[in-house]
């Protein structure tokens, strides 16, 4: 593989990725704000600036590892916003929100590329350059959709975890963080070995298709 078609493969899949950790991020911030916690502001992190949330591995080292060595693997993460916890009213409601704030962020974004093709292909918009832009618009799903998956998983650090806390005795879930490191490391030899898509695999192709029917329908409506 050339540097040319590295630099392609890297803007047709690293640049959406980027995008959308940091939307994700930015709604965890976003959603906290709207909740009375302002620590997201005041360090710097409602934004949508990558920088301010890349994570070295998880932002970087290991989504363009994958790209350029062909694995497929559409996920990876930035660094959590930080939550003052003190600062909510209800805080396990409110945790619940803010954490999963993030994988409907992602959902959201899937929802509106999903309109933009609909509209981009029903209206010719992009005219000669369809060729270019629906690739990217179908790779920019596929991993919003994936991100949200792979979050929504019912395991400390990941969203999923902080979710699922809402539903959990306040002792249960007080021992899942405190071993989340443990959690941590699993997922990420998960990941390593290729075993996690066997198990998100199924539910992102789902829902994914789920999606490309609903183009599909609006296109030819």
């Amino acid at each position: 593989m050339d540097i040319y078609e590295i630099g392609a493969k890297l803007a047709l899949f690293f640049v959406p990725l980027l995008f959308a950790l940091c939307f994700h991020e930015y709604a965890h911030g976003l959603v906290a704000s709207w909740l009375g916690d302002d620590t997201a502001e005041r360090t710097g992190r409602l934004t949508l600036n990558p920088m301010a949330h890349a994570d070295m591995v998880g932002t970087f080292i290991l989504p363009i590892s994958a790209i350029v060595f062909g694995v497929p693997l559409w996920i990876g993460w930035a660094k959590p916003v930080p939550v003052n916890s003190r600062n909510l009213k209800h805080v396990r409601k409110d945790m619940f929100w803010i954490a999963f704030a993030g994988p409907l962020s992602n959902l959201f974004l899937a929802l509106v590329i999903s309109l933009v093709m609909i509209v981009g292909i029903r209206f010719h918009i992009f005219g000669d350059y369809e060729n270019s832009v629906f690739p990217i618009a179908k790779n920019f799903l596929l991993i919003n959709v994936s991100l949200a998956i792979f979050n929504l998983l019912p395991l400390h650090p990941l969203d999923g975890g902080k979710v699922l806390a809402r539903f959990l005795p306040a002792s249960l879930n007080y021992k899942l963080e405190q071993n989340e490191q443990i959690t941590g490391f699993i997922l990420l030899g998960l990941m390593l070995t290729g075993v996690l898509m066997y198990i998100i695999g199924p539910p992102i192709q789902l829902v994914y298709q789920g999606f490309v029917s609903l183009i599909n329908a609006g296109v030819f409506l």
